[in-house]
């Protein structure tokens, strides 16, 4: 399918070389590799950039640019990529429930559905610091293993619930309907969530990575590395220069302009 993608480079951004066909470990093996190649931030966004949607825009920031993204960024460009190699795939909407003390948050998360010939997967690619890296398959009430962590569904009504195990209990990180969404619904929620001064997004700074088998998630100028023991390790970034080698060798970022990093590190408290 021609989705307009530069398939040959998303591969080579992610490091990619196996088979171009639909199949499970196909998509078990690019699920793994996006996360780890592509960081999620949020870096623009504080910069008042408008976060365009179109997938010529993504593609430019992420595979030209060397950027990450958030959910919309990262999952339009994994779904486009799946696409391209003949997988059905549908974009679905989440209520994000990690944090939020019962309050009930508006369909603002973007979540893939996989149809395959043995069933369907869900793959997400943008959840900051406990995204998957590896798609989970749609059944309800079954522990599911994947390298970053133990995560399971479970039925709410006519709706899933995505749940992480973490500090031995299993915690809530969203719940989402199997309803499709179109582009348009997404350019509301990506407008919201990119310009609300209520929304997260416009006052923190916030970088994700898996790296190897551990994961490195900052936020602000607080560095933490969960590692596969159950372990933390965390410290305090306390200078410009420190925050930016980290974001260029801890998340493999490209840095925007010197002007506009300062803008990021006041905003990050460093």
């Amino acid at each position: 399918m021609n989705t307009g993608l530069d398939a040959d480079r998303y591969f080579a951004r992610i490091g990619y070389s196996g088979p171009r066909s639909a199949t499970l470990d196909v998509l078990r093996d690019l699920h793994g590799l996006h996360p780890a190649a592509i960081p999620f931030e949020n870096i623009d966004v504080l910069l008042k950039r408008p976060i365009r949607l179109e997938l010529s825009a993504i593609a430019d920031k992420i595979l030209a640019r060397g950027r990450g993204g958030y959910c919309y960024e990262q999952n339009t460009l994994l779904m486009a990529a799946l696409q391209s190699l003949g997988f059905a795939v549908r974009s679905v909407a989440g209520r994000v429930q990690l944090n939020m003390d019962g309050v009930v948050t508006a369909r603002s998360h973007m979540v893939l559905l996989v149809s395959l010939s043995d069933g369907d997967y869900i793959a997400d690619v943008g959840f900051g610091g406990l995204t998957l890296t590896a798609p989970l398959r749609l059944e309800p009430d079954i522990e599911q293993l994947t390298p970053h962590g133990t995560y399971r569904l479970i039925r709410v009504g006519a709706e899933f619930q995505l749940q992480a195990r973490l500090d031995c209990q299993w915690t809530a990180m969203y719940q989402f309907s199997l309803a499709e969404q179109a582009p348009a619904d997404w350019d509301m929620a990506n407008w919201f969530i990119s310009t609300s001064p209520d929304s997260i997004f416009t006052q923190t700074l916030i970088v994700a990575r898996p790296v190897g088998d551990s994961r490195h998630a900052l936020r602000n100028n607080r560095l933490r590395v969960y590692r596969p023991d159950g372990t933390t390790e965390q410290r305090l970034l306390s200078s410009p220069g420190e925050l930016a080698d980290v974001l260029r060798h801890d998340f493999s970022l490209m840095l925007p302009p010197a002007e506009e990093l300062a803008d990021i590190l006041s905003i990050a408290g460093v």
